[in-house]
């Protein structure tokens, strides 16, 4: 039973050194509508190299810091940041994904609902380049704001809410199953759970803008996927995936081009994008095959130097762009 004097929401938020690293993403949850019901969940390597100031989190009623040393994978310190959390929803977020102010409010009250996990529509925090478009679409596109609100298969990775009983449920098969949460999702709906897109929650997600980086992270976050998905299948299966892994980018780019045309979404970025859309849904699918034929390798730990600290791989111009964002909020 949630009560006044205990949270509603725990929100996990992981950082990789100090808190300067998601300063802004803080920022942003201390604008939501809720921040009296929320609890600041911080995970790091270490504390006393946190560098947090008490004025930080002064404008949440309730936050935890939980230490967990090196970490080799970003799973494993949120897993450690969801068994420390004191609410029953439990919503995960990232450096560079900015919620906007009703984001916890709206998925807590579709969590009245009988929905075990409920996410987001998601925006372009920088949308002036093709390489942060084609980000968006390959991970986001089927999320994309707008949206329409409606039972759906999975949810966006690291940015939806979930109902906290059914993740520590999964005692220590959770991290496992957070590299890759699309299959979580599908695991939590073979077991009857259902899955709640939310419209009228929205975050903003922080997109690669250099070509390069990207594809780097592409192939590796597609061999993370596969080893994750496939991590049960019998060889035959794997082997199965490897021969039809060119046709993962045409299969994709179908369903991108699908929820591009649903109303609302900006159709006018689909001509500009196209090439390096196929190129980085290319790259994405060798990882997968990569992924299925030879299992994670040292993907999870690879992952990590893309995924914290996204201003290493923006654009000048995206960088003086973000910035005066920041000033002005």
């Amino acid at each position: 039973m949630v009560t006044e004097g205990s949270p509603l929401m725990s929100v996990v938020l992981v950082t990789p050194d100090r808190f300067e690293t998601i300063r802004v993403t803080v920022h942003h949850l201390l604008r939501q509508s809720i921040r009296q019901r929320l609890e600041l969940v911080i995970v790091a390597p270490s504390l006393s190299e946190l560098d947090l100031r008490e004025s930080d989190v002064e404008g949440f009623r309730w936050h935890r810091l939980v230490e967990v040393g090196p970490f080799a994978s970003s799973a494993m310190a949120r897993a450690e940041g969801i068994r420390a959390a004191a609410a029953p929803l439990v919503a995960l977020t990232e450096d560079h994904c900015f919620p906007e102010p009703r984001w916890a409010e709206a998925l807590a009250r579709a969590h009245e609902g009988p929905w075990a996990v409920v996410g987001p529509a998601i925006g372009n925090a920088n949308p002036a380049t093709k390489t942060s478009w084609a980000n968006l679409l390959v991970e986001y596109a089927q999320w994309l704001a707008p949206a329409v609100s409606g039972e759906v298969e999975h949810l966006p990775g690291h940015n939806s809410c979930y109902k906290r009983s059914v993740l520590v449920g999964y005692g220590s098969e959770l991290e496992t199953l957070l590299l890759a949460e699309s299959t979580l999702h599908w695991d939590l709906r073979t077991k009857g759970e259902r899955l709640y897109l939310e419209s009228a929650a929205q975050a903003n997600h922080l997109n690669y803008s250099l070509p390069f980086s990207w594809l780097g992270m592409r192939f590796q976050g597609g061999r993370m996927f596969a080893a994750t998905r496939a991590r049960r299948w019998p060889l035959w299966r794997r082997w199965l995936y490897v021969i039809g892994g060119p046709l993962i980018p045409l299969v994709r780019l179908r369903r991108i081009m699908r929820e591009m045309g649903r109303p609302g979404r900006p159709r006018w970025v689909l001509p500009g994008v196209l090439p390096l859309l196929i190129v980085g849904l290319a790259v994405d699918a060798l990882g997968e095959m990569f992924g299925y034929a030879l299992g994670p390798g040292k993907a999870a730990q690879e992952l990590l130097r893309f995924e914290f600290h996204r201003s290493r791989f923006l654009t000048e111009a995206d960088l003086s762009a973000l910035a005066q964002q920041i000033g002005a909020g």
